[in-house]
């Protein structure tokens, strides 16, 4: 694990991992408790996660981009009562009168030396080294696979964030279940790009040790940053987020820095289909795995590579292990062709929002046509996702339920504008909103990032959409802008721009900066 000049065996790591879990013992860290990891990756972020599960408590991972307001809610959210970090990463978040009373320990990976051993700041810091240092115990909490492990929380682009309950059961059919289907073994290098907050980045750790695959933790500035280790590193597996991908289809790849790669697959949004062409010329030699999952229930489904070609725009059919239901809005399943709401039932639903019994309830909904003679209710995760299935049971994403534009009496896919746009080749982004219009409901506005520094050819845009879409699903407004906002897990931040632009359709309403009116044909 790591890069070979500062790897560890999972040998050695297992030894990490049994002084942590005895450290947090002799802090009297009880099972089911909280422990807190707000650290980049690193060896002792792993061993922090893992060594949690084996003292009985529930390690949450906090991505090391977010700010000390939202470091300080996840912490007093889930009342954590350990906090591993750094000494530069403590200092700014300042916990002096911090509101979570229950954090009694900040335990420093890189404590320097003694002084910092059993400072009484409230919380008490306490040195890595130290909390190595206590005896080893065999004795364990006893668990089972449904009890608590792990507490991912969403980008809260929406609110304040949510944290997802995962058991460990989880944790570990969701491993078996993608290195099953990526055809993963201990033969593989997977590149871990994307944050451990992230349920895919979790996943990229799962998938390595259900496998003894070597796991190469990186903390990238620059995209090229991660070139140049998969040359180095001679990396097999990489899985991003389309954001991700459009920056490394930017690199130059001729010295052969991705030969080495078996797989590359996508999650955390759809991937437009001249950026997944332009990938595969970059790699020829690897497999493409287009997956769609969300946090709630890790992974949902994945299309076979050999099906690429045949059935462009589809994220294929369950993993292995789940099972997913396309749902109409009466709680009937949908025939071919029919879109609803994408359901995911089986082992990798997870226990529901800490905290949370509303939007518990809102997400987490009894099984559709379940046996009535059967009297235990089994949930599912409702994703809120509309998708729609052909006859072989392929599926094919439409949109989120609640991104869904509503136009002149139609519902219109922003998805379905957003691919016509990206098909004109002049765009590195596009997205596709719905905007309070007085007259129409919503208008549609476009935001789009051009390509190679610009200028966005509105034009080329507009004729596009007048070309291939009909009238009442032609953007009135194309916005231009140099970068598009994002989430803490790299996705771009919709409602942020939903935000900036709702009131650009009102009377009055100057236009934004970078935008141009478009009138119907």
């Amino acid at each position: 694990m790591a890069l070979k000049e500062d790897s560890v065996s999972y040998e050695e790591l297992w030894g990490e991992v049994e002084s942590h879990a005895a450290g947090l013992g002799q802090l009297g860290v009880a099972r089911g408790e909280r422990v807190g990891i707000w650290l980049e990756k690193r060896v002792e972020t792993i061993t922090a996660f893992f060594g949690a599960s084996l003292a009985g408590a529930v390690f949450v991972p906090i991505n090391p981009v977010l700010r000390p307001p939202q470091v300080h809610h996840i912490l007093t959210d889930c009342a954590v009562r350990v906090l591993i970090t750094s000494r530069e990463r403590l200092r700014v978040l300042d916990l002096h009168g911090h509101e979570c009373r229950s954090l009694e320990y900040v335990v420093l990976v890189d404590a320097q030396g003694d002084e910092e051993q059993g400072r009484a700041d409230n919380p008490t810091v306490v040195p890595w080294g130290a909390l190595k240092a206590a005896p080893l115990s065999r004795r364990h909490p006893r668990m089972i696979d449904l009890d608590m492990a792990a507490i991912l929380y969403t980008s809260g682009s929406t609110g304040r964030p949510k944290g997802v309950v995962l058991s460990h059961r989880n944790l570990v059919v969701g491993g078996e279940s993608v290195s099953q289907y990526l055809n993963n073994s201990s033969h593989d290098c997977i590149l871990s790009a994307l944050p451990l907050s992230f349920d895919a980045g979790l996943s990229q750790v799962t998938t390595a040790f259900c496998v003894g695959a070597r796991l190469v933790l990186l903390n990238y500035l620059v995209a090229s940053d991660l070139m140049r280790v998969c040359a180095r590193e001679e990396v097999t597996g990489l899985t991003g987020v389309p954001p991700l991908w459009f920056q490394l289809s930017e690199l130059d790849w001729s010295d052969d820095a991705g030969r080495s790669l078996r797989y590359f697959a996508n999650t955390g949004g759809h991937m437009p289909l001249p950026l997944l062409q332009r990938l595969r010329e970059i790699f020829p030699y690897a497999k493409p795995y287009l997956m769609y999952g969300l946090t709630e229930a890790f992974r949902s489904t994945y299309l076979d590579p050999a099906e690429v070609d045949r059935r462009p725009g589809s994220i294929g059919k369950a993993i292995p292990n789940a099972e997913v239901l396309v749902v109409n809005a009466q709680g009937d399943l949908c025939g071919p062709g029919e879109e609803g709401e994408l359901v995911h039932r089986g082992a990798l639903v997870s226990l529901g929002y800490w905290n949370d019994p509303v939007a518990t309830a809102e997400r987490f909904r009894s099984v559709p046509g379940r046996p009535a003679e059967l009297p235990c209710e089994e949930l599912a995760v409702w994703s809120g996702d509309i998708v729609r299935q052909d006859e072989e049971g392929f599926l094919y994403y439409v949109g989120r339920r609640d991104e869904m534009i509503k136009t002149s009496g139609y519902r219109v896919s922003a998805t379905e504008i957003e691919e016509v746009i990206y098909a004109t080749g002049c765009v590195e982004e596009a997205v596709a909103l719905g905007l309070p219009h007085p007259k129409l409901g919503q208008g549609i506005a476009v935001v789009a990032r051009p390509k190679d520094g610009g200028p966005l050819s509105k034009a080329a845009i507009l004729a596009a959409c007048r070309g291939n879409l009909p009238l009442y699903m032609l953007p009135a407004l194309v916005v231009e802008r140099t970068q598009l906002p994002r989430n803490p897990n790299g996705k771009i931040d919709r409602p942020a721009l939903a935000r900036e632009l709702a009131g650009v359709f009102m009377p009055q309403q100057a236009l934004p900066e970078g935008a141009v009116a478009c009138t119907q044909p």
